[in-house]
């Protein structure tokens, strides 16, 4: 059975096997396996239809990526841990999709999982229905139906000398770039070993993020335009929802984030040097990352506050106007309360013009005070 070093005591321990089952919001997904041999010279891919075809292609002098996409068959998934003599801890690992991501090192290979973040455009004339949990929702411009969906997805990776095993629990990822460069042997990444593979695959997931955050920073540069124009209910709400998405993705990076501050001061993780400078600027990333989704929150208050202001300003602008009818008409209600009082004998009733009179008066005080309070610029 596999044993655990901690990074933190530096000591071995082994741990009792458990049934593992599947954790997650969504309904587990039928398993899509694929895997890419290469060397310096050459790589191939091939889509499998069943674990029992990897070792087929299991070469020593060539280095196999193999894709899992789907965590349905949890069968399938502890025979590859048998095959590759996997820790049943790890299986519970990479089937709890609902945990913080982490990481650990075993004599035999190392544990990375990651969370993701990934772009689905849809249509749906329903917007306002409930979210599902692990997903979130970003509104086009362009079109009303059309929604940008992302979905945060749960990527684990396990790192053996000559094998590599990324399990995820959804088909499509944002690896393609990688997987070209692999098959069109672009850049070092076939002259380097499994190390710098898991390297390129946690950089393309980072790089998903900054898109995810572009997306965002769209919608935050629109709201920042209607937050002086618009006074609809839904405004505010909509920068909330916002202001929410950013959380989750600061949830996915920040525990990253953590795990590879460790991972780069232990070289039992990452044991070539060849890698610390790209580790040292993945971090920079993830650094300029945390600090951007921080300052798009901030950004998203400020908006918030204009807003919110500017209604403020909206309703003043109201209340003054009706203050100022009111105080015009207070002289007017009171010349016509006097002349309405029901007195036998008032010299002014039997006076013929004292009607039009009365009116006059009332109309050159209302007229008097409008210009004092024009003059005075009230309104």
């Amino acid at each position: 059975m596999p044993t655990k070093i901690d990074l933190n005591t530096n000591k071995n321990f082994t741990l009792l096997p458990e049934n593992p089952v599947y954790v997650g919001d969504r309904t587990a997904l039928a398993m899509d396996l694929s895997i890419i041999t290469y060397n310096p010279e050459s790589a191939q891919t091939v889509h499998l239809s069943n674990v029992n075809e990897v070792l087929q292609y299991q070469n020593e002098s060539k280095i196999s990526w193999i894709n899992i996409s789907g965590l349905k068959d949890i069968d399938s998934i502890k025979y590859l841990g048998t095959l590759y003599d996997i820790h049943p801890l790890s299986i519970e690992d990479i089937l709890n999709t609902e945990q913080q991501p982490k990481f650990e090192t075993f004599e035999e290979y190392k544990f990375l999982s990651v969370k993701t973040i990934q772009r689905e455009k849809s249509f749906d004339h329903n917007f306002n229905k409930k979210k599902k949990s692990g997903r979130f929702f970003r509104r086009s411009k362009d079109r009303l139906s059309e929604i940008d969906e992302f979905i945060v997805d749960q990527v684990s990776i396990i790192i053996m000398d000559n094998v590599l095993i990324t399990f995820q629990e959804i088909p499509g990822d944002s690896f393609d770039r990688v997987r070209k460069r692999i098959l069109e042997g672009m850049g070092e990444i076939r002259k380097m070993g499994t190390d710098y593979l898991a390297y390129a695959i946690i950089d393309a997931i980072v790089d998903e993020y900054f898109l995810t955050i572009n997306h965002l920073e769209e919608d935050i540069e629109d709201f920042e335009d209607r937050a002086t124009k618009t006074n609809d209910d839904n405004f505010i709400e909509e920068i909330q929802d916002t202001k929410k998405y950013l959380q989750q993705i600061k949830r996915a990076i920040s525990p990253l984030k953590n795990n590879m501050l460790v991972i780069s001061r232990h070289d039992t993780f990452f044991r070539t040097e060849e890698l610390k400078p790209f580790l040292q600027d993945l971090n920079e990333n993830l650094n300029n990352a945390l600090v951007t989704v921080e300052h798009y929150r901030e950004w998203l208050s400020n908006i918030m506050d204009v807003n919110l202001s500017v209604l403020s300003h909206q309703m003043n602008k109201v209340m003054k106007v009706l203050a100022i009818i009111s105080t015009i008409f207070i002289p007017l209600t009171f010349i016509a309360g006097i002349y309405g009082m029901n007195f036998e004998f008032m010299p002014e009733l039997g006076y013929m013009l004292a009607y039009p009179i009365v009116l006059g008066s009332m109309g050159l005080i209302a007229m008097t005070m409008i210009v004092v309070f024009k003059i005075h610029r009230w309104f």
